[in-house]
Parts: C-alpha cells; structure tokens; sequence
C-alpha cells in the first residue's frame, strides 16, 4: 500500500512539474521583447534638406529648389550576427520632409539580442498596390497614389530648377510590373556597430538620407534632360540611384 501511494505521489509531481514547465510566463515573455527607432534625417549633401526657397547644386552644377519630398519605407527586417532575422509585421510608413514627426519610426515587440544588419524597402510592395482602398500611409488621401490600376508613388520629390526645359521638377517615382519596377531593397551598412535589443531598452538608428544621390550614382542625371517622370524608364533610373541614398550615420543604444 505504501508503494502504491509513493508510485501515485511520483506520477503526480512528474506531471504538475511537466505542466508548469509548459505554461509560458507572461512576465518572462514581457523581457524577451524590447524596441527600435528608426530616425531619418534629410540632407542635401552636407547641408540639412530645407524646403523652398534654400537653393542646392547637383553634381551636373545644376541649381535646384524642393518643394515637396516625401516616400515609403516598408518591409523593415533586422538581421542578427547569425543570420536569422526579424521581420516587422504590417511595416508601412510614408516618411514626409514636412512633418517632423513622420521621421522617427518605432518597432515594438522586437525579440531581444544583438542585430548586426538591417533592410527595408523604398516602395510599396506589388501585393499592396493591388490591393485596394488601404488606410493609415497606405490611405490614398495621403497623395501618394495615381490610380487603382497603376498604384502607389513610392518617392515624390517636386521643385524648380533653371536648367528644367520647363523650369520644374517633377520625380513622381512608382511602378511594380516589369520591366518598370522601381520597389528596391537597401541594406545600409551598420559601420560593425550592433542594435542591442532587450527590455527596457529602445536602440536608436540615426541614418541620413542625402537627396544628391538620387541624381548622381550610379547615374548621372542632368535637369536639361530629365527633370519629370511619373513612372516608366525615367522612373527606374532614379531608383537605381537609390544605392547610397540611405546611411547609418550613428547608433544610441
């Protein structure tokens, strides 16, 4: 009787045990999870980006003014020195020069450890320009769509130029479908720094993005030539100049 009540006493501890170990603790959970800014800063060279009338030159010597820069990041993904990766989910944002507010993006709920890399996309994805009236960035009032055919306008950038035929600047740069697709994935380079993610703590990723670029590498773009394209071939080489657009300048952790 006495090993039959110590068999039953064993049994009994072997599964509480096995079923405590199973439950998740929400607190052990809750630390396991922390936060990353993303801070964009707009430049023109070495200068901050200034909305009209400040006045910047080209690497062609062409002058120019901006009135309007805005565009899409979306698809964010943080790397780890392993190369597994975490991907935020519904990552869409529309980054506007107008509203300060717009550069600073916050990723909750990321899993806790050392990041070593990070990529987003300049753009849209294809499965959300075809998918219909969207809110938040994605929201058509924002002006960043042509039509539900020809879907979102990934980069706008407008202002004046004198060497313009016409005197404008109009980069309305989109379009999905080959052989026009101008979505592309930048990965600026960390420098060997880390993203050091963990509870309580929220890295800062400080990177600037020097419209220069956008005319300049790895082709040159003069405003006699091309200063209007709302979508085509003009479109996709203004988004190869994407390139070395974007750079970490600095990282808080």
């Amino acid at each position: 009787m006495k090993s039959l009540f110590l068999k039953y006493t064993f049994v009994l501890f072997t599964v509480t045990t096995l079923f405590t170990a199973c439950k998740k603790d929400p607190e052990t959970e809750a630390i396991t999870m922390g936060q990353v800014n993303l801070e964009f800063e707009h430049v023109v060279g070495n200068e901050e980006l200034a909305l009209n009338p400040q006045q910047y030159t080209n690497a062609n010597g062409d002058q120019f003014q901006i009135t309007t820069f805005k565009y899409y990041i979306s698809n964010i993904v943080l790397i780890k020195a392993d190369g597994s990766t975490y991907k935020q989910p519904d990552s869409y944002y529309l980054i506007d020069q107008e509203k300060p507010d717009s550069k600073l993006l916050t990723l909750n709920n990321v899993p806790s450890g050392e990041y070593t890399g990070l990529t987003f996309t300049v753009g849209v994805d294809s499965v959300r320009n075809v998918s219909g009236a969207q809110t938040g960035a994605l929201d058509p009032a924002q002006g960043m769509f042509w039509s539900w055919n020809t879907g979102y306008i990934f980069l706008k950038l407008e202002g004046y130029s004198p060497q313009s035929e016409k005197g404008g600047l109009t980069f309305h740069i989109g379009g999905f479908k080959a052989p026009n697709n101008t979505i592309r994935t930048v990965s600026p380079d960390l420098n060997g720094n880390k993203m050091l993610v963990a509870a309580g703590k929220a890295p800062q990723v400080h990177l600037k993005v020097n419209v220069l670029e956008m005319f300049q590498s790895p082709r040159l773009i003069k405003f006699a030539d091309l200063s209007t394209t709302m979508g085509g071939p003009a479109s996709v080489t203004v988004a190869d100049n994407y390139r070395d657009m974007f750079r970490v300048d600095h990282i808080h952790n």
